[in-house]
């Protein structure tokens, strides 16, 4: 739905044990404070509820907006989290890496250049692999090396609130994050996956393609869902294999597809060029570009 330039895009993510009349006390509290619902969705898990609600505000006084969902959280006796989409702000990325650097080091030349928009806000590594990398380029590097998942994401969740981050770039990220985790973001996780979706999913994509004598290998950028390696596809690229392709080359080759098919589905986002209905990815003109307000939630 197209919105009206100024707004204030307001998420509203609110996750607890279930019970009654939560999304009636959520919603009633948007309504209260003059904020209009754009899109709602919400899911019951084994007892674990979920709520993913956008709202828009002509004028929004933050602090107390923020004061008042803080009482309803402790109300509620659950977690809810805000996030603003200010239509005048460069939007805010973090990209999480594991040991690969070659994503990574793209997209921190593609900033350089000035061939995306938006700030590389955080740089988040399974490990501190990447940490000198981040340093050269003087963002803020935290290492979450926590063993068990759940701490884990927590310390991630805390680090993407501080920095106020709008997209989530997983740049050879090599840990497989929870529904827990993703579904408080929808269609705001890009992944890039080394093969042609949905062929090859999973790991080692490379030497199955190879194994397989496949002819065409490639990478899919995707938005990340609860169902790994199954979200709506945003970019796809693809070269053809020779007879003097071994596995190494294949891996040189398609690492060098990865980084450019991501930095171009990164670049989309950010220029707000790119709506997901019905669970495909629809690709903007930039003569009919919309502002950040009007992206579509499957």
């Amino acid at each position: 739905m197209p919105a009206t330039k100024g707004k204030t895009i307001i998420e509203v993510t609110v996750v607890g044990k279930d019970r009654q009349g939560v999304v009636a006390d959520i919603t009633g509290f948007i309504f209260k404070n003059r904020g209009n619902i754009e899109k709602i969705s919400q899911n019951v898990v084994r007892g674990l509820f979920g709520m993913q609600l956008e709202a828009s505000f002509l004028d929004v006084n933050r602090a107390a907006l923020d004061a008042g969902l803080k009482e309803l959280a402790k109300d509620l006796s659950m977690e809810i989290k805000v996030h603003y989409q200010e239509p005048n702000r460069l939007q805010n990325a973090a990209i999480f890496v594991s040991k690969e650097p070659h994503c990574l080091t793209r997209i921190l030349k593609a900033k350089k250049t000035g061939e995306i928009k938006g700030n590389i806000a955080v740089i988040i590594g399974s490990d501190s692999t990447l940490k000198p990398v981040a340093d050269d380029a003087g963002i803020p590097f935290h290492a979450v090396v926590h063993a068990d998942q759940v701490e884990a994401e927590n310390k991630i969740l805390q680090l993407i609130e501080q920095y106020n981050v709008d997209l989530i770039v997983l740049a050879r990220y090599m840990r497989i994050l929870t529904p827990n985790f993703v579904w408080r973001y929808p269609n705001r996780i890009i992944n890039i996956h080394p093969s042609l979706l949905p062929a090859f999913p999973g790991a080692y994509a490379y030497v199955q393609a190879y194994e397989r004598g496949a002819k065409i290998v490639g990478c899919t950028a995707h938005f990340v869902t609860e169902d790994l390696d199954q979200g709506p596809i945003v970019c796809q690229e693809s070269f053809k294999v020779s007879k003097a392709d071994t596995l190494e080359s294949i891996k040189k080759k398609g690492q060098e597809l990865e980084a450019t098919t991501l930095l171009e589905a990164v670049r989309l986002y950010l220029e707000n060029r790119l709506e997901v209905y019905w669970g495909k990815v629809h690709v903007l003109d930039v003569k009919n570009q919309t502002d950040p307000s009007s992206r579509q939630s499957s």
